[in-house]
């Protein structure tokens, strides 16, 4: 830019006095090319929209309109700033809409945390309805271990997950409510040895190669738990992976036994076109985890959106069948 041109002064019209009036007066004289009806739209005067254009035309510093015997025209400054004018106002109408959206929970981001089993079971289906009742709502889900969600919670980076809390948080600064144990089932490869068989105990399965979680995760704990107060050894070969795609991708490939959440393993079952080239082995039905809980945290105000969406994941879980219940 040349030394001697003056950068151009932000806001200049607003500093000059600009009104919302002026800006909704200039858009109806061009829509009616009249003053008074520009007037009559605008809920004023005929002297005051007149009174009004010849301040907005000193602002500017060049003439808005003409006039002549059937009215006015604008000219094409006019024109360009009614344009513009329009163009706010457009935009203000959208904003005032979105945040009364906002306001009663149709619009806004809603953040929810879950472990793998929930995440499939509860929260896939509450996306689902979203997206018709509430398609304005943006939904970001963060699955991992309850440990992570938790420290998620803590430091307000998601508002609200379900899962569990573990040792070493302090529980007063959460609000939980129970939802249920959460099965594990093994799966396998469709063409397993063990596919084969009519009745399968789980020693069968410990002559395998098994994936799981890495050590001190709350499912191998509580897998290895299992097999031990039943009188059975820990597995030997242990591939340990918090990732469900690793996971399922050794499972589909090899002769490897994976404990998993019994909704994911139903779910992936079911659906052989997600890479699901897995079966459930029906043994040690009774193995679950520790039960899970809806967790927000003590005294946090949620979010319209958060909160309809919260409201939603509590009626989901109410519908639910009863604990020991078939689903």
């Amino acid at each position: 830019m040349p030394q001697n041109v003056s950068p151009p002064v932000r806001d200049h019209l607003i500093r000059q006095g600009l009104r919302f009036s002026q800006l909704r007066l200039l858009v109806a004289l061009e829509e009616t090319g009249q003053m008074s009806g520009a007037a009559a739209q605008v809920a004023i005067t005929q002297p005051t929209a007149s009174r009004l254009m010849s301040e907005l035309e000193r602002m500017v510093g060049a003439p808005l309109y003409t006039r002549h015997a059937r009215g006015v025209t604008l000219t094409e400054s006019g024109r360009m700033l009614a344009d513009s004018a329009r163009a706010i106002l457009h935009r203000l109408d959208d904003t005032s809409a979105s945040v009364a959206e906002m306001t009663r929970g149709a619009r806004g981001l809603v953040r929810i945390g879950a472990v793998t089993g929930p995440a499939l079971e509860i929260v896939l289906p509450v996306i689902r309805d979203l997206r018709v009742t509430y398609p304005e709502i943006e939904i970001r889900v963060t699955v991992d271990t309850s440990d992570k969600l938790a420290e998620d919670l803590l430091s307000q980076d998601i508002d609200f997950y379900i899962g569990r809390l573990l040792e070493g948080v302090d529980a007063r600064a959460f609000r939980m409510r129970r939802i249920g144990p959460e099965p594990v089932a093994l799966i396998v490869r469709l063409e397993h040895p063990l596919a084969r068989k009519e009745r399968i105990t789980l020693e069968d399965c410990l002559i395998y190669d098994w994936v799981m979680q890495p050590p001190g995760g709350l499912q191998r704990r509580t897998v290895e738990t299992y097999l031990l107060e039943n009188g059975y050894r820990v597995p030997q070969r242990i591939l340990g992976t918090s990732s469900l795609l690793l996971t399922l991708a050794i499972i589909s490939d090899t002769n490897a036994v994976a404990p998993v959440a019994r909704s994911v393993g139903e779910f992936y079952a079911a659906n052989s076109a997600l890479g699901g080239n897995i079966r459930l082995l029906d043994v040690a039905q009774d193995m679950a985890v520790s039960p899970y809980s809806l967790i927000r945290l003590e005294g946090a105000q949620l979010s319209p959106p958060a909160s309809r969406v919260f409201d939603m994941v509590e009626q989901s879980i109410t519908e639910r069948p009863p604990e020991g219940a078939e689903r």
